[in-house]
C-alpha cells in the first residue's frame, strides 16, 4: 500500500515528463475516480492507503493519460453546467466555453414567458446544452439534433442521465425540421478550418471525432448554411445563439447582414476571442 500523497505527487512528475498539460489536474481527476473522492478529499486525506487493486486501476488510467487521451475520455463523464455527462469519443468534450454559451443563454430566456415555445439544439453532440437548458428551464421544448446515430445515442443516454425528457432527431443540421418552426435555435457546429485541425494538440487531434471539429476550408461553412436556411425555420421574435471560432466574429456577421436579422450581437470568451453571436428576428 502506498499513501495518497505520494501517489499523487509521484503522478504528477510521471505525466509532466510526458508533456502531459496540466498533469496535476489530471492526475486528480483519475485519482477521484478510481477511489471515489471528490478533489478537496485528495488534500484533506494524504495519508490514505491505496490497496493494491487502486493502484492498480489508476496505473493502467494513468498509462492511458501519458498517451495524451483525455481524461474524461478515460473516466467516461465529466460535469457541465449543473449536469453529469456520459461521454465517449463519439462526443466531442465540452468546453467552458459552451459552458458560458449555455449559461448566457439560461440568463437570457429565464426573463421571457417559455410555455410552448420551441428550442432546437442542432449539432448537439453529447447533448449538453440542450440538456442543460431543459434541467435549468423545464417549460421549454427542446429538441436536440446531429447527423451522428452513434453521437445521438450518447446525448438520449446523457437525457435520461439527467432525468428531462427532450425529442432526439437524427439529421444534417435543419434538414430533419422540414416544416417545423422554432422560437430558439442553438448551435455550436464545426468550425475548426482543414489547416488549424492538422495544428491541434494530440489529446484532441488524435482522439475526439474529426467530424464534429473540422467544419471546412474556412471554418465559415456550417454558418453560411445556417445564414442562408434559418429564415425559414424560425417563429416570430425568434433568437439564435451560435457558438463560433476566434477570430470568426466579422465573417459570421458578413454572412448574417441582411435585414431580416433585427439584431446582431458579437461577445467574446474570457480570453477575449470572438465566441458567441446572438441573433434575433421581428
Amino acid at each position: 500500500m502506498k499513501p495518497l500523497g505520494e501517489v499523487l505527487t509521484l503522478s504528477v512528475r510521471y505525466l509532466k515528463d510526458k508533456g502531459i498539460s496540466s498533469p496535476r489536474l489530471v492526475a486528480e481527476t483519475l485519482l477521484c475516480h478510481v477511489l471515489h473522492k471528490k478533489r478537496i478529499d485528495l488534500y484533506t486525506d494524504f495519508e490514505y492507503p491505496l490497496e493494491e487493486s487502486e493502484l492498480e486501476l489508476f496505473r493502467t488510467l494513468l498509462k492511458r493519460a501519458s498517451l495524451s487521451e483525455p481524461p474524461e475520455y478515460i473516466t467516461g463523464s465529466v460535469e457541465f453546467y449543473h449536469c453529469t455527462l456520459t461521454l465517449s469519443p463519439d462526443v466531442l468534450i465540452p468546453r467552458q466555453e459552451t459552458e458560458i454559451l449555455t449559461d448566457m443563454i439560461a440568463k437570457k430566456l429565464a426573463k421571457e414567458n417559455l410555455s410552448s415555445k420551441v428550442l432546437w439544439d442542432l449539432c448537439t453532440g453529447s447533448g449538453c446544452i440542450g440538456i442543460s437548458l431543459k434541467k435549468k428551464l423545464p417549460d421549454l421544448r427542446v429538441s436536440v439534433s446531429d447527423a451522428s446515430e452513434k453521437a445521438l445515442k450518447i446525448a438520449r443516454l446523457n437525457g435520461d442521465r439527467n432525468g428531462v425528457a427532450l425529442e432526439y432527431v437524427l439529421g444534417d443540421l435543419l434538414k430533419p425540421f422540414a416544416g417545423q418552426k422554432a422560437n430558439y435555435v442553438v448551435c455550436n457546429p464545426p468550425y475548426i478550418t482543414q489547416k488549424e485541425y492538422g495544428e491541434l494538440d494530440p489529446s484532441v487531434k488524435n482522439y475526439e471525432p474529426v467530424s464534429a471539429l473540422v467544419g471546412g476550408e474556412t471554418g465559415l461553412e456550417f454558418y453560411e448554411r445556417l445564414a442562408n436556411e434559418l429564415p425559414g425555420y424560425l417563429s416570430s421574435g425568434a433568437k439564435v445563439f451560435l457558438e463560433i471560432g476566434a477570430g470568426r466574429g466579422e465573417g459570421v456577421g458578413k454572412l448574417f447582414s441582411s435585414p431580416f436579422w433585427k439584431k446582431k450581437e458579437l461577445l467574446y470568451d474570457y480570453a477575449g476571442h470572438d465566441r458567441f453571436f446572438f441573433l434575433e428576428i421581428e
